[in-house]
């Protein structure tokens, strides 16, 4: 059974189930609109995937059938009801940006499972996750420019780096609603499911995710976040770096003793 998390918070639910922690975005009377609560709870959640070895991989869901349908700005500026999150709130330093994951993004895999909406705030936090489940009948969508706002999760900078300058340019310009398969041609998800079942086939990757070797799960993707606009020969230095201690690994041991052996491997991150 999944165990919640004491980091939870009124607007964001965090439960871990083994080596999966599952994050709910919970505030379905308004579409999961993000809170400053929920964004104490989204920020508390990284560092908790980051800081627990147990941890391999998250997965970010919402609550009742959508995603996140963007920044309440009056939600935002109004204090938690619960003082141990508003105390939680005056101890992370730039909250807001960590929980949007513009920043902070935790050093373990993310999957983004989609229903519903996933509008403005919605899409700019698909955009900092690294592998997105969307269901059939959902609405992605950088509404800011037609309301005369600014993208301030990243996606200014992250989509044209992610799906290339024609792509992001057509989605960050015109404002307009992306469909599922549109945003599957783009290349800014990976995978479309029937509605409803966007939770399992979440769960389903991170399972895969989690039956990995930990250790070079996060090494490559520490390597692609620390080299992605260096040089090739820059690049393999560090990837060089990275990799030849994983490679040394009592992990990567148990890896080929486990296929000589015809089993699955149990790996335990060292």
């Amino acid at each position: 059974m999944p165990e919640r998390l004491p980091i939870s918070t009124e607007h964001c639910t965090v439960e871990r189930d083994g080596h999966v922690v599952t994050v709910t975005m919970n505030r379905p009377e308004a579409r999961n609109a993000l809170s400053s609560a929920m964004l104490v709870g989204l920020a508390s959640a990284w560092a908790y995937m980051s800081e627990t070895p147990e941890v391999r991989v998250g997965i970010l869901t919402g609550a009742d059938g959508q995603f996140c349908a963007g920044a309440d700005l009056k939600a935002m500026g109004t204090p938690p009801s619960d003082p141990a999150v508003q105390e939680r709130m005056a101890q992370i330093p730039d909250f807001h940006w960590k929980g949007l994951l513009r920043e902070g993004q935790p050093t373990k895999p993310l999957i983004c499972a989609i229903e519903g909406y996933a509008v403005a705030g919605g899409t700019e936090l698909l955009a900092g996750t690294d592998l997105r489940v969307v269901a059939e009948d959902a609405t992605l969508g950088l509404y800011e420019a037609k309301r005369g706002l600014f993208p301030m999760g990243g996606c200014a900078i992250r989509l044209p780096r992610q799906i290339g300058y024609a792509a992001a340019m057509d989605i960050l310009l015109t404002a307009r609603s992306i469909s599922p398969e549109e945003a599957l041609a783009m290349g800014l998800i990976n995978k479309i499911v029937p509605s409803g079942q966007a939770l399992a086939a979440a769960r389903e990757l991170a399972d895969q995710i989690a039956a990995c070797g930990p250790l070079a799960v996060q090494g490559i993707l520490r390597t692609y976040r620390e080299t992605q606009h260096l040089p090739e020969a820059e690049a393999l230095k560090i990837s060089d770096e990275i990799g030849w201690p994983i490679i040394g690994s009592e992990d990567a041991k148990e890896g080929s003793r486990a296929f000589k052996e015809k089993r699955p491997a149990v790996f335990k991150g060292a």
